[in-house]
C-alpha cells in the first residue's frame, strides 16, 4: 500500500509499480466493444443505482463522476458487514468486503450496459485477481455488485461476450454477485482523486483513467467540479 507514506517515497514506489505491474493498463483497452446485450434508454428521467469493484475506490469514483448521466457517486465498501465497514478493518483483509463505488445514474440519459462498457474498459484491469496495480488483496477484488435481475444478466452475458472475443489475453476474473449492503467510506475517501490531484499515487494510477476515458468515450465526458448535485 503506498497511499499514506510520504510523498517522496510513494513517488518512487509509484514509478516502480508503473514499470513493474501495469498500474494503468487502461490506455491499451480502447475500443472495447459495446455490449450486445442492453437496456434502452429510459422514456423519462429517473435514479437507479449500480455498484462497481474494482481496485482502490479513488480510481473507480474518479472515473465515473465524469460520466455523463451520473448524478452522484460515492466510495464505500461492499461484500462484508456493516460492523467491520471501516477503512482499518477492511485492510486488513478479513471483512470480505470490496472497496467499491456506488454509482447513481440517470437511465434516460445513460444505460447500465454503456456503464459497463466504461467498467472494463478504462476504470480497471478485470483480469487481475485479487489486486489492482500496487494493491493487493481480497479488498482490491473485481466485482459487480448488482442490485436487481437485470444488472445480473447483463453483467453476466458481457463478461461472456468479451472473454469469447479474446479481447484480454487473460480471462476475466469480476466476480457477478447479489448487492447486500453498501457503507460510506470515511469522508477523507470522498472525492480523493479530485481534492489530491498531486497526489504521486493518484498522478501515477488514476489520471491516466480520467484521461483514457475522455479518450475513448469524449461523448460522455463531463468536467466534475467536485458536487454531488445533478448535472
Amino acid at each position: 500500500m503506498i497511499r499514506f507514506v510520504s510523498i517522496r517515497w510513494a513517488f518512487s514506489m509509484a514509478v516502480l509499480v508503473l514499470a513493474l505491474t501495469g498500474c494503468v493498463p487502461a490506455q491499451t483497452r480502447l475500443g472495447i466493444p459495446a455490449p450486445q446485450m442492453d437496456v434502452p434508454l429510459a422514456s423519462a428521467p429517473g435514479k437507479e443505482t449500480a455498484v462497481f469493484a474494482g481496485g482502490c475506490f479513488w480510481g473507480i469514483q474518479s472515473v465515473f463522476q465524469r460520466v455523463k448521466g451520473v448524478v452522484a457517486t460515492t466510495a464505500g465498501y461492499s461484500g462484508g458487514s456493516k460492523s467491520t465497514a471501516t477503512y482499518d478493518q477492511v485492510t486488513t483483509e478479513t471483512t470480505g468486503h470490496a472497496e467499491s463505488v456506488q454509482v447513481v445514474y440517470d437511465p434516460s440519459k445513460i444505460t447500465y450496459g454503456k456503464l459497463l462498457q466504461i467498467f472494463f474498459s478504462v476504470a480497471h484491469d478485470p483480469t487481475q485477481l485479487n489486486r489492482q496495480g500496487p494493491d493487493v488483496g481480497t479488498s482490491y477484488r473485481s466485482a459487480i455488485f448488482y442490485t436487481n435481475e437485470d444488472q445480473r444478466k447483463l453483467s453476466t452475458a458481457y463478461i461472456a461476450q468479451l472473454d469469447a472475443a479474446h479481447v484480454f489475453a487473460k480471462p476475466i476474473v469480476t466476480q457477478v454477485t447479489p448487492l447486500k449492503g453498501f457503507y460510506d467510506a470515511e469522508q477523507y475517501h470522498q472525492d480523493y482523486a479530485f481534492h489530491n490531484p498531486d497526489n504521486p499515487y493518484i498522478l501515477v494510477c488514476d489520471r491516466p483513467k480520467i484521461d483514457a476515458l475522455k479518450k475513448a468515450f469524449p461523448d460522455l465526458f463531463v468536467n466534475y467540479n467536485g458536487s454531488y448535485k445533478g448535472r
